[in-house]
């Protein structure tokens, strides 16, 4: 809590300026008592003296109130230019935060953030590897810009850009019949041991596909990253099934891990940018230029077709 307000501020600035409480008093249009209160009520608030005051003789500074007064006109500065119309704005436009799903994090957040920091010098760019939860909670809350991420079921409070779409995969053993397939359904492996992420939403979202169509299948392992979910699924323990597709065919063991496409339709999800509210100019370009990026990167992916 704050209990040396601007007003008191303004007011000793102004007697350290004026050498006298009458002069400041005239300039402020205020009392001179209202004064002398304000200076005793904030040097008893920080436990120091600010002036030295004797009769007959101009108010000067102590040695702590010299620093003091120069703290206090830099900050007065600051709160000035808080009220003059677009100046918050356009300090809050320098600096963006954009936040990017944990699981899509590792394929998206260096390349935005490297793209962004080289075509926007002056913008103070961060990004952020979040889960999902926090990065709607950010989002509304204003502590994140733009989101990229699964649409799961994301509300009408989001504007949305999808920027293409993902079917899930299955994970396996390099030998097992399932590996020689072009694509397979949920149907014809609900009935096998399966491997899902850990995460709450991931694994609720993938169950849910499943439930859609009628069918339970049986989770045995959760797996704490996809790198873990492919060793597991390559060792034979399951079949794993998620949307990051990393490239590559070896996992962390050296152990050799096969790929397959979830043919079913309603697994298709979109991946989208997303922000809250109306955004400045300046935020919006960053918006278009992320969504130009990545469609530059990646081709979109319609009705599950590559």
């Amino acid at each position: 809590m704050l209990y040396v307000s601007l007003r008191q501020l303004e007011y000793i600035l102004a007697v350290g300026r004026a050498g006298s409480l009458s002069a400041a008093a005239i300039q402020l249009r205020v009392s001179q008592p209202a004064l002398s209160v304000a200076i005793t009520q904030v040097e008893t608030r920080i436990g120091a003296s600010l002036f030295i005051r004797r009769k007959g003789v101009s108010i000067t500074p102590t040695a702590f109130g010299r620093m003091f007064l120069e703290d206090a006109a830099a900050l007065l500065k600051d709160a000035e230019q808080l009220e003059k119309p677009g100046a918050l704005s356009k300090r809050r436009q320098a600096r963006v935060t954009i936040g990017v799903l944990e699981e899509l994090a590792p394929a998206w957040l260096a390349p935005i953030l490297v793209m962004l920091t080289a075509a926007y010098p002056e913008t103070e760019v961060r990004a952020l590897a979040v889960s999902f939860e926090a990065l709607t909670t950010a989002l509304l809350s204003g502590q994140i810009d733009i989101g990229l991420t699964y649409d799961l079921g994301l509300d009408a409070s989001f504007n949305r850009d999808v920027l293409f779409r993902v079917a899930p995969w299955i994970w396996t053993n390099p030998e097992s019949e399932l590996a020689r397939r072009s694509t397979i359904a949920l149907a014809d492996i609900a009935d096998r041991p399966l491997i899902l992420s850990d995460q709450g939403l991931s694994i609720r979202h993938i169950l849910g596909l499943f439930q859609t169509i009628g069918l339970n299948p049986v989770v045995k392992h959760r797996a704490a990253s996809i790198e873990l979910l492919r060793s597991l699924s390559a060792n034979g323990a399951g079949l794993g099934i998620s949307y990051t597709n990393p490239p590559g065919s070896m996992t962390y063991d050296g152990r050799q891990v096969a790929r397959v496409r979830i043919s079913d339709p309603h697994a298709i999800e979109p991946i989208v940018l997303v922000s809250t509210g109306t955004q400045p100019a300046p935020i919006a370009e960053l918006r278009a230029s992320i969504v130009e990026f990545v469609h530059g990167r990646m081709p979109v992916l319609e009705s599950g077709t590559p």
